[in-house]
């Protein structure tokens, strides 16, 4: 998009920015995280919007993936379309977008290629290449048009759920921006870690750098997606000081503005990092399917957990769905509690099992809670 163009559509929605937006009719996660009086378990989903969504493919049928991300009408309009379909069983949505959008922001090209995921065609490779990253990124200019659909979501929503918005960790980012794409192993991007420890740090800061004014202002998901990949040593090094510097800012920069916005952290396959988590300043710790609940409840302690089955039981019948809520349940807690999987919904999920799910979740948790 040209800059006369992005000028264009954020002048679109520059009049949007200081009215009120519409009263929030479900407050159900705030009042979790607050340790109010609940009727019910709030529940949301990873990937919630997406490929397993027909009104989602007929969508994407004659638009590009970073071109919905990049649009705001588009990304809204995706961004609805489970609101709208499984209306008051979900209590939150979450923005259509990529973790990939940092990376580009900062001057690399990421493509969706079909059947492979995002790709960096020009990965980095070696340390010198880190001169060709953008310095000093301006967040409000590059990454603009996520701020413009955040505005608009808002609007649209008329205050049925809240509106989370996210970024990728940076270790996670690091990862895809060295490996290229995706990895079994993410050996070259760990590799960087124990051979260049030290442009290793430069790239996870200037990453954590664009990130913190990015998040700024979002009720915020951060994703550490590939911190499994990790040994506890690596995680502690690499992983903690840029995320908690994340949260920290942020916290810090959103309430010096008058707002309290929660923070949540998903370390995937990080089981051992549960304890250290539960000492910063994120509001909500989301588990994978790997998490036993009770261990995982005892050893946060007080934190807000969120999670965990695994996506694959969406594949089961409706009983067998439900059966698997009432232990998960059981293991968590109503109190303290956000209902999700462990991970995102898979593009050949079935949308009625899912509603099995979130009715399952609905049921059991109100339940309890009379």
């Amino acid at each position: 998009m040209s800059p006369p163009e992005k000028k264009a559509r954020t002048e679109k929605y520059k009049a949007l920015y200081d009215k009120d937006f519409p009263p929030l009719k479900n407050k159900l996660i705030f009042q979790v995280i607050k340790g109010e009086k609940i009727h019910k378990v709030p529940v949301w989903i990873m990937r919630q919007a997406g490929r397993y969504l027909p009104e989602y493919r007929k969508g994407r049928a004659n638009n590009e993936f970073f071109k919905v991300c990049q649009t705001p009408e588009l990304a809204c309009e995706v961004t609805l379309q489970p609101i709208d379909r499984y209306g008051d069983l979900l209590d939150a949505s979450i923005i259509f977008s990529d973790i990939m959008v940092v990376p580009q922001a900062m001057g690399l090209v990421c493509e969706m290629v079909p059947g492979k995921g995002p790709t960096f065609p020009e990965p980095i490779r070696k340390p010198e290449d880190l001169k060709r990253l953008t310095d000093k990124v301006n967040v409000d200019d590059s990454l603009g048009y996520v701020f413009d659909a955040i505005t608009l979501t808002r609007q649209k929503l008329d205050g049925r759920v809240p509106l989370f918005g996210f970024s990728g960790g940076p270790w996670t980012l690091m990862a895809y921006m060295i490996e290229g794409s995706g990895s079994k192993t993410y050996s070259k991007a760990k590799a960087w870690l124990y051979n260049h420890p030290k442009d290793s740090k430069v790239l996870l800061q200037k990453i954590t750098d664009v990130i913190i004014p990015y998040l700024v202002g979002q009720l915020i998901q951060l994703f550490e997606s590939n911190s499994g990949e990790l040994s506890p040593q690596c995680f502690t090094e690499f992983v903690m000081p840029y995320i908690i510097q994340i949260v920290d800012k942020v916290k810090e920069k959103t309430e010096a503005l008058g707002y309290n916005i929660p923070v949540s952290i998903f370390a995937r396959g990080s089981h051992y990092a549960i304890e250290e988590l539960s000492k910063t300043k994120f509001d909500i710790i989301q588990v994978d399917w790997t998490m036993d609940p009770k261990k995982t409840r005892e050893t946060a302690k007080a934190k807000v957990l969120q999670g965990n089955a695994d996506p694959s039981l969406l594949y089961g019948s409706k009983e067998t769905i439900y059966q698997n809520v009432e232990k998960m349940i059981e293991g968590f807690g109503v109190k303290k509690y956000i209902a999700n999987l462990g991970h995102g919904m898979y593009p050949d999920h079935d949308p009625e099992h899912l509603k099995y799910y979130l009715e399952a979740i609905r049921d059991v948790s109100s339940k309890k809670l009379k």
